[in-house]
C-alpha cells in the first residue's frame, strides 16, 4: 500500500491570501452583527396592537394624506393577522421609539474602551467577546420581553449594544494590521459594506419569518444561532496579525511586512490625546459620521414602520421592500471601493480627495432619494424605488468616510474609530426618539418633517467633512518612544552613537506623496 502525504499547510496557504480569508469573515461578522441589531426593527410592527390611544383625546385621528389599503375590496386580504392579539404589546409610539434607540446606549458606552482594548491587545478576541455577548442577549430577549414586559426587553437591547459597541473598533485594528493602503477602499468597502447585507438580510428575513411562523420570537432565536455558527469558524480561522498568523504563506508575510512597515506593535507608547483631539480632520470626520448614521439609523429603525403605518404594506411585503434600499446599498458600496483604488492607484485624485468626492456623493443622493420618496404620495413603487435610489448612493459612504480613520492614523485605528463611532453612535439614541415625538399619528406630513430633518443633517454634515477632511496620515500617527535607561555596563559606544540617526530614521513613517 502506498501512503500518500498531504501538507495541508501549503495546502491552505495556496488556497486564498490570509488577508482575503480575514476580509471575507470580518464582512461575514458584520453581517451578523446587522441582523442582530436590526432584529427588533421589524418584529416590533408585529409586537405591537394596533390603535393606540391616539393625541386628540382618545378621538380617533384621521390623516387627509392617508394611503387606502391595498386590495381594499377583499377584507379576508385587508385585515391580516399574522401574530395573535394576546401575544402583543401595549406600546406607544414614544415607548417603541426608546426601545429601538436603546441598542444605542449600550453601543455608545463601549465604544472606547473596545477600542484601547482592541489596539493594546488586539482585535481577534475583543471582537469575538463582543458577538459572544451580543448573541446570547438576542436569544434571551423572547423570554426577557415575556417576563419583564417593555422593562425586560429594553434591557436586552441595552446588553446587546454593550456587546456590539467593541466590535467596529476591532474591525478596524485588524483591517490596519492586515490591509495595505493600496487595497482600503476595495476590502474596506467588502468588510464594510457586511452592514448593508446584514441589514438586507435582518429585515426581508424577519418579516419572512413572521409571515409563516406567525411569531415574532423565530427572528431573535434564528438570527442568535446563525452567529453563534460564524463565531466557531471565526475563532479557527483569523488571527490579530500576519506574524501571528501560522498558515500564512511567506510571500505574502513579506508583501504584508512591507505594505505596513509603519504599524507599529501593541504597546508601543502613550496615545496622543491632546494632538488627536485638537485634529481637525478628526472633527470632519466625526462631523459626517454623525450625520450618516442619523440618515442611516432614522432609515434603519423607521422604514418599516412607515412601509406599514403610510404606505400600507403587509408583513411579507414590508420585511423584503425595506430591505431593498440595502440591497442597493450593497452592491454600490462594492464598485464604490473599486472606484476608489482605481482613483488613488492611478493617480487621478489625491486620496484626500477621493474621500471627498465619494463622501459627497453619499451625502447629496440619499437627501434627493429620501426627500423624493416624501412627496411621491401614495405611489407605492415609486416611493421604494426612490429610496432604493437613493440609499444605493450611499453606499459611496464606507470608501470616502468610513475607511478615513485608516487614513488618519493606522497605530491608533482602534482607538480613533471608538472615538468616532461613539460620538456617532449619539445618533442612534436620538433619531428613533425624536421620531417618535413627531409621529404621534403616523402621518404623512409627520413624516416629511421627519424626512426633511434627515436631508439638512445629511447635507450640513457633509460640508464640514469637505472643509475640514482629509486622507494623509497625520503627524500624531508617530507613537512617542520615552529613550530606553540603560545601566553603567550599556553605555553608547562611539559606533553606536554614529549608526544612531540612521536606526531612528529607519523607524519614522514617511507617507507616500
Amino acid at each position: 500500500m502506498f501512503k500518500i502525504a498531504v501538507d495541508w499547510r501549503k495546502v491552505y496557504q495556496g488556497c486564498i491570501p490570509q488577508r482575503y480569508v480575514l476580509a471575507i469573515m470580518g464582512f461575514l461578522c458584520l453581517v451578523n452583527m446587522f441582523t442582530i441589531r436590526v432584529s427588533l426593527n421589524v418584529a416590533i410592527t408585529e409586537m405591537v396592537l394596533e390603535g393606540n390611544a391616539s393625541a386628540h383625546g382618545g378621538t380617533e385621528f384621521v390623516d387627509p394624506d392617508a394611503c387606502a389599503e391595498p386590495e381594499a375590496a377583499n377584507a379576508s386580504v385587508r385585515h391580516v393577522t399574522t401574530v395573535p392579539e394576546d401575544d402583543r404589546f401595549e406600546w406607544d409610539e414614544v415607548m417603541q421609539g426608546v426601545l429601538l434607540s436603546s441598542f444605542y446606549w449600550g453601543y455608545t458606552l463601549t465604544q472606547i474602551p473596545g477600542g484601547l482594548l482592541a489596539d493594546r491587545f488586539g482585535g481577534k478576541h475583543t471582537l469575538t467577546a463582543g458577538m459572544v455577548i451580543s448573541i446570547l442577549s438576542t436569544a434571551a430577549a423572547p423570554l426577557a420581553v415575556r417576563l419583564g414586559g417593555w422593562g425586560g426587553m429594553l434591557a436586552s437591547r441595552v446588553v446587546c449594544g454593550l456587546g456590539q459597541g467593541v466590535m467596529f473598533p476591532a474591525i478596524n485594528v485588524l483591517l490596519a494590521a492586515w490591509v495595505p493602503a493600496e487595497e482600503r477602499g476595495k476590502l474596506g468597502a467588502l468588510v464594510l459594506s457586511g452592514t448593508n447585507l446584514g441589514t438586507v438580510a435582518g429585515t426581508a428575513v424577519s418579516g419572512t419569518l413572521i409571515h409563516f411562523l406567525a411569531s415574532w420570537d423565530a427572528v431573535f432565536y434564528a438570527f442568535a444561532a446563525v452567529a453563534s455558527v460564524w463565531t466557531a469558524c471565526w475563532c479557527v480561522l483569523c488571527y490579530d496579525s500576519p506574524a501571528a498568523h501560522p498558515y500564512i504563506s511567506s510571500s505574502e508575510s513579506k508583501y504584508l511586512q512591507d505594505k505596513l512597515s509603519h504599524k507599529h506593535a501593541k504597546g508601543g507608547g502613550p496615545i496622543p490625546w491632546k494632538a488627536i483631539l485638537t485634529s481637525l480632520p478628526l472633527w470632519g470626520l466625526v462631523a459626517k459620521t454623525v450625520g450618516h448614521d442619523w440618515g442611516l439609523f432614522t432609515m434603519i429603525a423607521d422604514l418599516p414602520k412607515y412601509m406599514k403605518s403610510v404606505m400600507k404594506f403587509r408583513i411579507h411585503e414590508n420585511g423584503f421592500l425595506s430591505a431593498l434600499p440595502y440591497l442597493a446599498m450593497w452592491l454600490c458600496s462594492l464598485m464604490f471601493g473599486c472606484l476608489a483604488d482605481w482613483l488613488i492607484k492611478t493617480d487621478r485624485m489625491s486620496i484626500t480627495n477621493t474621500r471627498k468626492l465619494l463622501t459627497t456623493i453619499s451625502s447629496l443622493g440619499p437627501a434627493a432619494g429620501i426627500i423624493g420618496a416624501s412627496y411621491a404620495g401614495c405611489d407605492r413603487y415609486l416611493v421604494v424605488s426612490l429610496f432604493t435610489l437613493g440609499m444605493a448612493s450611499m453606499g459611496a459612504y464606507y470608501s470616502g468616510t468610513r475607511i478615513n480613520a485608516l487614513d488618519l492614523s493606522p497605530n491608533y485605528a482602534g482607538t480613533i474609530m471608538a472615538l468616532v463611532n461613539a460620538i456617532g453612535a449619539l445618533s442612534g439614541i436620538v433619531t428613533p426618539y425624536i421620531v417618535g415625538l413627531l409621529i404621534p399619528n403616523s402621518s404623512m406630513q409627520e413624516w416629511r418633517l421627519v424626512f426633511w430633518i434627515t436631508v439638512v443633517v445629511l447635507i450640513a454634515t457633509n460640508m464640514v467633512f469637505v472643509a475640514l477632511g482629509s486622507g494623509e496620515v497625520q503627524h500624531w500617527n508617530e507613537p512617542a518612544r520615552q529613550p530606553r535607561q540603560r545601566s553603567p555596563s550599556q553605555q553608547i559606544t562611539p559606533h553606536e552613537e554614529e549608526e544612531a540617526p540612521t536606526r531612528l530614521e529607519s523607524f519614522r513613517y514617511i507617507p507616500e506623496q
